[in-house]
Protein backbone atom coordinates (compact mmCIF):
# COMPACT_ATOMS: atom_id res chain seq x y z
CA UNK A 1 0.00 0.00 0.00
CA UNK A 2 2.91 2.23 0.82
CA UNK A 3 4.34 1.78 -2.70
CA UNK A 4 1.17 2.51 -4.05
CA UNK A 5 0.28 5.82 -2.68
CA UNK A 6 4.59 6.40 -3.59
CA UNK A 7 3.36 5.72 -6.95
CA UNK A 8 0.57 7.99 -6.81
CA UNK A 9 2.12 10.91 -5.16
CA UNK A 10 5.49 10.60 -7.82
CA UNK A 11 2.74 10.29 -10.91
CA UNK A 12 0.91 13.71 -10.00
CA UNK A 13 4.44 15.52 -9.27
CA UNK A 14 5.76 14.32 -13.09
CA UNK A 15 1.82 15.81 -14.11
CA UNK A 16 1.92 18.59 -11.58
CA UNK A 17 5.60 19.33 -13.74
CA UNK A 18 4.92 18.99 -17.43
CA UNK A 19 1.45 21.31 -16.98
CA UNK A 20 3.55 24.11 -15.39
CA UNK A 21 6.22 23.30 -18.05
CA UNK A 22 3.27 23.21 -20.65
CA UNK A 23 1.90 26.54 -19.25
CA UNK A 24 4.85 28.42 -18.87
CA UNK A 25 4.46 31.89 -20.66
CA UNK A 26 7.83 32.33 -22.67
CA UNK A 27 9.77 35.98 -22.27
CA UNK A 28 11.95 37.57 -24.49
CA UNK A 29 14.82 40.55 -22.97
CA UNK A 30 16.10 42.04 -25.34
CA UNK A 31 19.12 44.24 -24.15
CA UNK A 32 19.79 48.05 -25.73
CA UNK A 33 21.63 50.42 -25.25
CA UNK A 34 19.58 54.02 -24.78
CA UNK A 35 19.78 54.80 -28.28
CA UNK A 36 19.31 58.86 -27.52
CA UNK A 37 22.38 58.29 -25.87
CA UNK A 38 23.88 56.87 -29.08
CA UNK A 39 23.35 60.27 -30.50
CA UNK A 40 26.12 62.86 -31.62
CA UNK A 41 24.87 65.77 -33.33
CA UNK A 42 27.60 66.21 -35.57
CA UNK A 43 28.06 62.79 -36.55
CA UNK A 44 24.74 61.36 -38.49
CA UNK A 45 26.31 57.41 -37.99
CA UNK A 46 25.05 57.75 -34.16
CA UNK A 47 21.50 59.15 -35.31
CA UNK A 48 18.96 56.19 -35.56
CA UNK A 49 16.40 58.50 -37.66
CA UNK A 50 18.82 58.61 -40.59
CA UNK A 51 17.47 56.69 -43.56
CA UNK A 52 20.46 54.23 -43.07
CA UNK A 53 19.81 53.63 -39.39
CA UNK A 54 16.23 53.09 -39.50
CA UNK A 55 16.70 50.41 -42.54
CA UNK A 56 18.73 48.89 -40.11
CA UNK A 57 16.31 49.17 -37.13
CA UNK A 58 13.37 48.08 -39.51
CA UNK A 59 15.96 44.93 -40.20
CA UNK A 60 16.21 44.29 -36.05
CA UNK A 61 12.08 44.59 -35.94
CA UNK A 62 11.14 42.55 -38.65
CA UNK A 63 13.28 40.06 -36.81
CA UNK A 64 12.23 40.22 -33.58
CA UNK A 65 8.56 40.28 -34.25
CA UNK A 66 8.80 36.39 -35.66
CA UNK A 67 8.62 35.50 -31.40
CA UNK A 68 5.07 36.86 -32.11
CA UNK A 69 4.33 38.81 -28.81
CA UNK A 70 1.51 39.29 -27.60
CA UNK A 71 2.92 41.46 -24.83
CA UNK A 72 5.60 44.33 -25.02
CA UNK A 73 7.21 46.26 -22.05
CA UNK A 74 9.69 49.05 -22.74
CA UNK A 75 11.39 50.91 -19.80
CA UNK A 76 8.92 53.73 -18.90
CA UNK A 77 7.54 54.25 -15.47
CA UNK A 78 4.04 52.85 -15.26
CA UNK A 79 2.33 56.22 -13.94
CA UNK A 80 3.30 57.31 -17.76
CA UNK A 81 0.80 54.82 -18.97
CA UNK A 82 -1.62 57.71 -20.34
CA UNK A 83 1.31 59.35 -22.00
CA UNK A 84 2.60 56.16 -23.49
CA UNK A 85 -0.69 55.07 -24.77
CA UNK A 86 -1.56 58.37 -26.54
CA UNK A 87 1.81 58.60 -28.00
CA UNK A 88 1.14 55.06 -29.59
CA UNK A 89 -2.15 55.48 -30.53
CA UNK A 90 -1.27 58.79 -32.75
CA UNK A 91 1.78 56.69 -33.73
CA UNK A 92 -0.43 53.70 -35.04
CA UNK A 93 -2.92 55.89 -36.77
CA UNK A 94 -0.29 57.57 -38.62
CA UNK A 95 -0.80 60.77 -37.10
CA UNK A 96 2.51 61.05 -35.51
CA UNK A 97 6.09 61.03 -36.71
CA UNK A 98 8.55 59.48 -34.02
CA UNK A 99 11.02 61.89 -34.98
CA UNK A 100 9.10 64.88 -34.01
CA UNK A 101 9.33 63.67 -30.30
CA UNK A 102 11.99 65.09 -28.18
CA UNK A 103 12.61 61.56 -27.42
CA UNK A 104 11.76 60.12 -30.64
CA UNK A 105 15.25 58.08 -31.00
CA UNK A 106 14.47 56.33 -27.84
CA UNK A 107 14.37 52.31 -28.51
CA UNK A 108 10.89 51.94 -26.61
CA UNK A 109 9.50 53.86 -29.73
CA UNK A 110 12.26 53.07 -32.45
CA UNK A 111 11.83 49.55 -31.77
CA UNK A 112 8.96 48.62 -29.26
CA UNK A 113 6.24 50.77 -30.95
CA UNK A 114 7.43 49.76 -34.46
CA UNK A 115 7.15 45.96 -33.68
CA UNK A 116 3.78 46.34 -31.76
CA UNK A 117 2.69 48.37 -34.25
CA UNK A 118 3.41 45.43 -37.14
CA UNK A 119 1.89 42.74 -34.36
CA UNK A 120 -1.44 45.01 -34.13
CA UNK A 121 -0.98 45.26 -30.75
CA UNK A 122 -3.41 47.63 -28.94
CA UNK A 123 -0.97 48.86 -26.23
CA UNK A 124 2.68 49.24 -25.16
CA UNK A 125 3.50 48.70 -21.64
CA UNK A 126 5.50 50.59 -19.29
CA UNK A 127 7.25 48.56 -17.19
CA UNK A 128 10.31 50.36 -15.42
CA UNK A 129 10.76 51.21 -11.91
CA UNK A 130 12.35 54.44 -9.81
CA UNK A 131 15.73 54.02 -8.18
CA UNK A 132 18.81 52.70 -9.31
CA UNK A 133 21.76 54.87 -9.50
CA UNK A 134 24.81 55.04 -10.92
CA UNK A 135 27.93 52.84 -10.48
CA UNK A 136 30.40 56.10 -10.31
CA UNK A 137 28.87 56.95 -6.29
CA UNK A 138 30.91 53.29 -5.53
CA UNK A 139 34.64 55.00 -5.53
CA UNK A 140 36.10 54.21 -2.27
CA UNK A 141 37.08 51.44 -0.10
CA UNK A 142 38.91 48.32 0.27
CA UNK A 143 39.21 46.28 -3.00
CA UNK A 144 38.22 49.09 -4.67
CA UNK A 145 41.18 48.56 -7.52
CA UNK A 146 39.56 45.46 -8.55
CA UNK A 147 36.43 47.09 -9.49
CA UNK A 148 38.01 50.19 -11.01
CA UNK A 149 39.98 47.80 -13.14
CA UNK A 150 36.56 45.39 -14.05
CA UNK A 151 34.81 48.49 -15.08
CA UNK A 152 37.66 49.73 -17.19
CA UNK A 153 37.91 46.68 -19.01
CA UNK A 154 34.01 46.63 -19.52
CA UNK A 155 33.71 50.50 -20.78
CA UNK A 156 36.99 49.60 -23.38
CA UNK A 157 34.38 46.22 -24.85
CA UNK A 158 31.97 49.25 -25.28
CA UNK A 159 33.63 51.92 -26.66
CA UNK A 160 35.59 49.16 -29.06
CA UNK A 161 31.53 48.75 -30.03
CA UNK A 162 30.63 52.06 -30.39
CA UNK A 163 33.90 53.62 -32.13
CA UNK A 164 32.01 51.25 -35.04
CA UNK A 165 29.05 52.79 -34.91
CA UNK A 166 30.38 56.06 -34.65
CA UNK A 167 32.76 55.31 -38.68
CA UNK A 168 29.73 53.59 -39.71
CA UNK A 169 31.29 50.09 -39.82
CA UNK A 170 28.80 48.89 -37.90
CA UNK A 171 25.02 48.08 -38.07
CA UNK A 172 22.70 49.06 -35.40
CA UNK A 173 21.51 45.32 -35.73
CA UNK A 174 24.85 43.74 -35.23
CA UNK A 175 25.42 46.28 -32.21
CA UNK A 176 22.50 45.22 -30.39
CA UNK A 177 23.14 41.56 -30.93
CA UNK A 178 26.81 41.98 -29.27
CA UNK A 179 24.99 43.48 -26.28
CA UNK A 180 22.77 39.96 -26.38
CA UNK A 181 25.45 37.25 -26.59
CA UNK A 182 25.48 35.52 -23.48
CA UNK A 183 29.33 36.47 -22.28
CA UNK A 184 28.49 40.31 -22.86
CA UNK A 185 25.78 39.76 -20.45
CA UNK A 186 27.64 37.91 -18.15
CA UNK A 187 30.45 40.15 -18.44
CA UNK A 188 28.43 43.66 -17.63
CA UNK A 189 26.24 41.57 -14.91
CA UNK A 190 29.23 40.27 -13.08
CA UNK A 191 30.71 44.11 -12.61
CA UNK A 192 27.37 45.15 -11.38
CA UNK A 193 25.91 42.74 -9.28
CA UNK A 194 28.94 40.64 -8.39
CA UNK A 195 32.08 42.34 -8.27
CA UNK A 196 30.82 45.45 -5.92
CA UNK A 197 30.22 43.04 -2.94
CA UNK A 198 34.40 42.63 -2.73
CA UNK A 199 34.66 46.37 -1.78
CA UNK A 200 34.02 47.15 1.63
CA UNK A 201 34.87 49.74 4.28
CA UNK A 202 33.63 52.71 2.10
CA UNK A 203 30.97 55.46 1.52
CA UNK A 204 29.16 56.52 -1.59
CA UNK A 205 30.45 59.57 -3.84
CA UNK A 206 27.84 62.33 -4.56
CA UNK A 207 24.40 59.81 -4.03
CA UNK A 208 21.06 60.25 -5.88
CA UNK A 209 18.57 61.99 -3.54
CA UNK A 210 16.59 58.44 -4.17
CA UNK A 211 19.22 56.44 -2.42
CA UNK A 212 18.92 56.58 1.25
CA UNK A 213 22.13 56.69 2.93
CA UNK A 214 20.83 56.52 6.67
CA UNK A 215 20.35 53.12 6.01
CA UNK A 216 23.49 52.06 4.38
CA UNK A 217 26.32 50.77 6.16
CA UNK A 218 29.86 51.86 5.42
CA UNK A 219 30.81 48.17 6.05
CA UNK A 220 29.01 46.61 3.19
CA UNK A 221 29.29 49.63 1.17
CA UNK A 222 29.42 47.36 -2.23
CA UNK A 223 26.61 45.25 -1.40
CA UNK A 224 24.56 47.79 -0.88
CA UNK A 225 25.00 49.45 -4.23
CA UNK A 226 24.81 46.37 -5.78
CA UNK A 227 21.02 45.88 -3.93
CA UNK A 228 20.01 49.49 -4.84
CA UNK A 229 20.53 47.66 -8.64
CA UNK A 230 18.73 44.73 -7.49
CA UNK A 231 15.83 46.17 -5.63
CA UNK A 232 15.42 48.23 -8.72
CA UNK A 233 15.12 45.14 -10.74
CA UNK A 234 12.68 43.03 -8.63
CA UNK A 235 10.13 46.20 -8.74
CA UNK A 236 10.64 46.19 -12.96
CA UNK A 237 9.87 42.23 -12.51
CA UNK A 238 7.15 42.73 -10.16
CA UNK A 239 5.62 45.14 -13.09
CA UNK A 240 6.24 42.36 -15.82
CA UNK A 241 4.71 39.53 -14.01
CA UNK A 242 1.52 41.64 -12.72
CA UNK A 243 0.80 43.55 -16.33
CA UNK A 244 1.02 39.38 -17.20
CA UNK A 245 -1.65 38.27 -14.91
CA UNK A 246 -3.95 41.29 -15.67
CA UNK A 247 -3.70 40.68 -19.54
CA UNK A 248 -2.93 36.61 -19.64
CA UNK A 249 0.09 36.95 -22.37
CA UNK A 250 1.52 34.02 -22.97
CA UNK A 251 4.88 35.64 -25.14
CA UNK A 252 6.39 38.83 -23.46
CA UNK A 253 9.10 41.22 -25.04
CA UNK A 254 11.04 43.34 -23.05
CA UNK A 255 13.05 46.07 -24.45
CA UNK A 256 15.14 47.36 -21.79
CA UNK A 257 18.98 49.00 -20.95
CA UNK A 258 21.12 45.72 -21.23
CA UNK A 259 22.77 46.37 -17.56
CA UNK A 260 19.02 44.86 -16.42
CA UNK A 261 19.46 42.14 -18.59
CA UNK A 262 21.35 39.42 -16.44
CA UNK A 263 19.76 40.13 -13.28
CA UNK A 264 16.13 40.01 -14.62
CA UNK A 265 17.10 36.46 -16.49
CA UNK A 266 18.35 35.11 -12.78
CA UNK A 267 15.13 36.18 -11.61
CA UNK A 268 13.07 34.82 -14.48
CA UNK A 269 14.74 31.84 -13.92
CA UNK A 270 13.69 30.91 -10.64
CA UNK A 271 9.98 31.75 -11.68
CA UNK A 272 8.50 28.43 -12.66
CA UNK A 273 5.65 30.38 -14.86
CA UNK A 274 8.38 31.96 -17.25
CA UNK A 275 10.39 30.20 -19.47
CA UNK A 276 13.49 32.52 -21.15
CA UNK A 277 13.54 33.03 -24.84
CA UNK A 278 16.75 33.94 -26.13
CA UNK A 279 16.97 37.11 -28.13
CA UNK A 280 20.65 36.05 -29.85
CA UNK A 281 18.45 33.35 -32.18
CA UNK A 282 16.17 35.75 -33.76
CA UNK A 283 18.40 39.12 -34.10
CA UNK A 284 20.94 36.94 -36.55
Amino acid sequence: MKAFFTSVTLLLLVSISVFAQSAQTEIMLLGCDHFQQLYKKDNRNTDVLSPQRQKEIALIAERIQKFQPDMIAVERLPEEQPELDSIYNLFTSNQLQLSTLPDGRSESYQLAFNIAKNLKLKKVYGVNAPGGTSQSILSNGENIDMYKEEGMQVRNMARAQLAKIQDGSLSIGDYILFLNQPEIIQKTHHLRYIMPSRVTNGKFTNPDALVDTAFVNPKYIGAELTSIFKNRDYKIYSNIVTTQLKQQSRRILVVIGQAHIGSLQSIFRDDPAFKIMEATPYLK
